[in-house]
């Protein structure tokens, strides 16, 4: 069925004509994107019309008018209809009646309706006190009625818009700023509003408000584009919900993809997130040439009348060779050419960065036309406004996305393609994988001062994950990628070797940190062969914060940051020549010695409770103190069963586990038995903490088995069901054999739960494993934990029996 034959079976048919004449439009596969959109907004018209016509008999001065998307003839399959009802105000009955007459149909029929009935001058004072209604009287598109009274209004608006504009474009930038505070940046959101978030439908339209105005213009180029993509994903995901939603949650986002004929979600994601840049980028320039534009009306009257009536004559500062300050944006200099200085683009870049302003949109243009390509390798000047670039701190971020938006990075750094846009499907990540490199640059800028290198620690925080583009782990792929790039821009073979060091090992300490036990000496020795060498270790630290706080909150904290310094001052002890302690030598603290010995003394627990504020020993404090939580100590006799125990116990107190460790200490010369220490950050999951002499009660009942913990949580369990949430992977139980020499090193990677320590330490032993020493953190709503174990004479486990172990342990987490 044709076009023309769906509109004339929804005008002989009414409104069940309007219906199937929608759903046959609707469900056409041959149809889609804007041409869809034109149609269903053609045959709404047609049917509008006729309900028009119908009530409208004997009726003059009225008219049926569109406005917002339906004006634009946009209509998604879910969209509302904008529909102003214009009169002259001669009949108000008819009009009413007529009103009636078009609204309920509408109604009848499910769809969402949003319609005023007003004069011209009601519609025009409404307007000029009402944005959005102003917004939306711009894109006002005649159905039915009085052509006449439809045309005068639209032009008495569009001219009450360009007159107030100096009032209302700064009115409609501060709209847009708080709804992108509320809603964030579609670019980068995992599950964003196509409409509402920022660099989405709604900034779109206040571009085209904008031209409208007179007063500026948009970037044009590639904007239509980016704007009908959004559109069509928008149709996409109505017709794949059935609902008005203009929000792509991740559970929709498969089945959208496949509406729109794409590979997968990440695909979409990557579509959307490139529209949605290109359209930030575009209100970027726009509104800064808005505010330029302004200030200039401003000080024009006050400039002639100095100088006689005569053109001011805009002030050039020079910022480095071919590159000025005008008005507040960096622009290239008249001398300036392009097409002979191949490294002028990085020199503007990094001028402005270092200047803290913008690059011009014409300025940008103009070299991404005519600039050579750099040679290869780089010149050293090259490479020097490079890093210069990196190190610039915040302003990098805007000077980088305006070179991107022109092709240059992707020009200068073709492995960047793959990372661009590209999703990251973890709640600890903030960013896309680009942004996420540029965020990580910019932090490393505030660590220059620590290292010796500071150009080759900018340079692997731009590159570090450049590997999550390739297949397999996205450490080995950026190795190779980043000595490719690194030769390219001009290090010499040393520097290269240590900037791919760098991006190959960039998670080593944080995860060797808070996963493996810092006194064994063949986890501190393992980690000196990886690294080297002193300066790259010094790097490698430097670069493992600011990759962590370019991550997010949940990626980085005090204690952390403290074990990550332990782990680089013992490895730098081993590089210096120095032998890492035996694990059995590390001298307690004497308040851990004090309740060793009083637990030897009574062969019962003891333990503490010390509210934890300030920041571990050697740390420095931060501006805003961190809640670390409170530091429970636990001195034990020996025995089996203490780890599910005091996990047990702290379950059934509502007790959250941030951090645990668990090791054997050492008793003085002339004392009987060994004792275990649990040193532990723990939080209530609400209310207030238990009274120390509770939890120690209840520990010793659980130690001598009167206690039922299983039984316990299970109940309360039953009592008290989980909501469900988003489906978490299962977990996942390893063996690390050359991780240690004196112990088997298994480690759980699982979803963080109540009780899932105590289940752990329940299977471990039920296996007859002697759990060593114990390292337990949190990131986010995931638990990584290792266990050093061995079998019950003190020897590591048999190769055999720890990954029979290991998947005992990894089936009873699954169950």
């Amino acid at each position: 069925m044709t076009g023309t034959d769906v509109q004339k079976e929804a005008e002989d048919s009414g409104p069940s004509g309007y219906a199937a004449a929608r759903l046959r439009l609707l469900t056409e596969e041959t149809r889609f994107g804007p041409p869809r959109r034109s149609a269903l907004a053609e045959l709404t018209d047609e049917w509008l019309t006729g309900l028009f016509a119908a009530g409208a008999e004997g009726l003059r001065g009225a008219s049926l008018v569109a406005v917002g998307g339906y004006g634009r003839g946009e209509l998604s399959p879910r969209s509302d209809l904008d529909l102003l009802l214009l009169h002259d105000g001669g009949d108000p009955k008819a009009v009413a009646a007529l009103a009636d007459r078009l609204w309920y149909p509408v109604w009848d029929l499910g769809l969402d309706l949003d319609h005023s009935v007003r004069t011209p001058a009601e519609a025009r004072k409404t307007a000029g006190e009402d944005l959005k209604v102003q917004l939306g009287l711009l894109d006002a598109r005649h159905i039915a009625g009085d052509l006449g009274l439809t045309a005068g209004l639209r032009t008495a608006v569009l001219a009450d818009w360009r007159n107030q504009a100096p009032k209302r474009l700064p009115e409609l930038q501060e709209l847009c700023a708080e709804r992108a505070e509320r809603q964030g940046e579609l670019q980068y959101l995992l599950e964003p509003d196509l409409k509402e978030a920022r660099g989405g439908l709604r900034d779109a339209t206040a571009l085209r408000a904008v031209a409208a105005s007179w007063l500026a213009d948009a970037p044009r180029e590639g904007l239509a584009d980016a704007r009908r993509r959004l559109l069509d994903v928008r149709d996409a995901l109505h017709l794949a919900t059935g609902r008005a939603t203009d929000r792509l949650a991740l559970q929709e986002q498969d089945q959208v993809a496949a509406e729109l004929g794409l590979l997968d979600a990440d695909t979409l994601l990557r579509q959307v997130y490139e529209a949605a840049r290109l359209v930030s980028y575009a209100s970027d320039v726009t509104w800064r040439e808005v505010g330029r534009v302004l200030r200039s009306r401003a000080v024009r009257p006050r400039l002639r009348a100095m100088l006689g009536g005569g053109k001011p004559v805009a002030e050039r500062s020079p910022l480095a060779e071919g590159v000025v300050e005008q008005d507040g944006e960096v622009v290239l200099a008249r001398a300036a050419r392009p097409e002979r200085d191949p490294v002028l683009p990085l020199r503007a870049a990094a001028a402005a960065a270092q200047a803290g302003l913008p690059l011009s949109l014409h300025a940008v243009r103009r070299m991404a036309a005519a600039a050579r390509p750099v040679p290869t390798p780089w010149p050293a000047e090259a490479r020097e406004q490079l890093v210069t670039l990196l190190g610039s701190g915040r302003p990098t971020v805007e000077v980088w996305e305006a070179l991107e938006a022109e092709g240059l990075i992707t020009r200068l750094l073709p492995d960047w393609e793959r990372v661009r846009c590209r999703p990251q499907r973890n709640a600890v990540h903030l960013w896309t994988v680009d942004r996420h490199l540029i965020e990580t640059a910019v932090q490393a800028s505030e660590f220059t001062r620590r290292v010796s290198r500071p150009d080759l620690l900018l340079v692997a925080a731009l590159l570090h994950d450049i590997g999550k583009g390739w297949p397999g782990d996205h450490s080995v792929a950026g190795e190779i990628i980043a000595k490719d790039v690194a030769a390219r821009i001009g290090f010499d073979r040393h520097d290269v070797t240590v900037v791919a060091t760098l991006v190959r090992h960039h998670l080593l300490l944080v995860e060797t940190a808070t996963r493996r036990d810092l006194e064994d000496p063949a986890t501190v020795r393992s980690v000196a062969d990886a690294v080297g060498s002193q300066g790259t270790l010094e790097l490698l630290h430097a670069l493992t914060e600011a990759d962590a706080l370019a991550t997010g909150p949940a990626a980085w904290s005090s204690w952390r940051g403290s074990l990550v310094a332990d782990l680089v001052k013992r490895v730098a002890a081993v590089l210096a020549g120095d032998a890492p302690d035996d694990p059995e030598e590390g001298a307690p603290t004497a308040e851990q010695e004090r309740l060793a010995l009083e637990a030897a003394a009574t062969g019962s627990p003891v333990l503490a409770l010390r509210a934890q504020t300030e920041p571990p020993a050697g740390q420095e404090p931060s501006g805003d103190p961190e809640p670390l939580g409170v530091e429970l100590l636990i001195a034990v006799p020996d025995q089996p069963g203490v780890l599910p125990a005091v996990a047990g116990v702290l379950a059934m107190h509502r007790l959250t586990v941030r951090t645990a460790e668990l090791r054997s200490l050492t008793l003085p010369d002339g004392v009987d038995g060994s004792v275990l220490l649990l040193d532990w950050r723990v939080a209530a999951e609400y209310g207030s903490l238990p009274q120390a002499a509770r939890l120690r009660a209840d520990l010793v009942r659980a130690l001598d088995g009167s206690l039922d913990i299983a039984g316990r949580l299970a109940e309360r369990d039953a009592a008290y069901p989980r909501r469900r949430g988003v489906v978490a992977p299962p977990p996942r139980v390893s063996v690390h054999p050359a991780a240690s020499r004196l112990a088997t090193v298994i480690e759980v990677r699982s979803q963080d739960a109540p009780g899932l320590l105590f289940r752990i330490g329940r299977a471990l032993e039920d296996a007859s494993v002697r759990v060593r020493s114990a390292h337990v953190s949190t990131l986010g709503a995931n638990a990584v934990d290792a266990f050093y174990v061995t079998g019950p004479e003190g020897a590591p486990l048999p190769g055999d029996e720890a990954v029979s172990v290991a998947r005992k342990l990894e089936e009873t987490l699954r169950g």
